[in-house]
């Protein structure tokens, strides 16, 4: 009976600690959360109360004007727009199939071992690497100058690692009976692959999409080297121009321009805008992700 106690009671405290360390573990991570929201909630709302001044038609819909301390910036929206599509069709097709081919048809060993670390080095790697490398690259050995195009390119290839990497967790968390069921049923592996497994996939795939064009969009480093220039009044008119964009432009009109203090405003505005417009293009994705995820529940 004695001996029974001591257990109990010893049972009695392992569960106590195990809870205790539960307990701090959550309060943690909640902390960390919390800490994380209001840092954006605070950066949020500085820009927004330094910015909201300079949002009107004018400054949404014409180009810039006396060294760019009047006028608007919509060369600069449509120019950020148009590198923004053009990476993401680049990227999410080789970025999908790379992880499909990756989780689905390589096998494991040395070869993909390599492969998965060149992926996650690259995720690391600064993009100002990946702007000199579209300089070198695109622009002076393919003889693509500054343009659309080749800041299209390297953001495409600079977005690559994080579509790679969500495709290739998204088919992981597939259930293997899926693929067992239409194997099961005369399917070949390529119909399982593009008719179950990616469809109930998209939504984790989608994610890496949305992870891309949200760092494609705020990028500077990368299109000064290969896409953006100082000033460009007229509209782009084929993938071989090139274009004024809104993270370049903030950094022109901050540390560049002639007049610092006097386009303060246009600066805070021009960074609203910008976050709006990733905003814009992150909820567009998350409500296709949403329906896609209904969609998968009723089926």
């Amino acid at each position: 009976m004695k001996s029974f106690t001591v257990e109990s009671t010893g049972n009695n405290y392992i569960r106590l600690r195990k809870k205790i360390t539960q307990s701090f573990c959550f309060m943690l991570f909640r902390s960390a959360a919390a800490i994380n929201g209001l840092a954006l909630v605070i950066i949020v709302y500085f820009i927004l109360a330094n910015g909201w001044k300079a949002i009107n038609w004018t400054f949404l819909t014409q180009p810039p004007m006396d060294s760019m301390t009047k006028g608007g910036i919509l060369p600069c929206i449509i120019g950020t727009v148009c590198l923004c599509i053009g990476a993401m069709a680049v990227a999410f097709p080789i970025g999908v199939f790379s992880g499909i081919y990756i989780n689905e048809y390589a096998k494991p060993g040395r070869t993909l071992r390599i492969i998965r670390l060149g992926i996650s080095n690259l995720a690391g790697v600064p993009s100002v690497v990946f702007g000199l490398f579209g300089l070198a690259f695109f622009v002076i050995y393919l003889k693509m100058g500054v343009s659309i195009l080749a800041g299209a390119l390297t953001l495409g290839a600079m977005s690559l690692p994080v579509i790679i990497g969500s495709t290739e967790e998204a088919l992981k968390s597939v259930p293997d009976t899926y693929r067992e069921a239409s194997l099961a049923l005369g399917a070949t592996k390529l119909q399982t692959i593009f008719r179950v497994v990616v469809p109930a996939a998209m939504p984790g795939i989608l994610t890496g999409g949305i992870l891309g064009i949200s760092r494609a969009a705020g990028e500077t480093a990368p299109i000064m080297f290969t896409a953006a220039v100082f000033f460009s009044p007229n509209l782009p008119e084929s993938i071989f121009d090139e274009v004024m964009a809104l993270p370049y432009h903030i950094y022109v009109l901050a540390t560049a321009g002639t007049e610092i203090e006097t386009t303060r405003p246009l600066q805070y505005g021009t960074a609203l805008v910008l976050i709006a417009l990733v905003l814009g293009m992150n909820l567009t994705a998350i409500i296709l992700r949403s329906r896609l995820r209904k969609k998968m529940r009723q089926i």
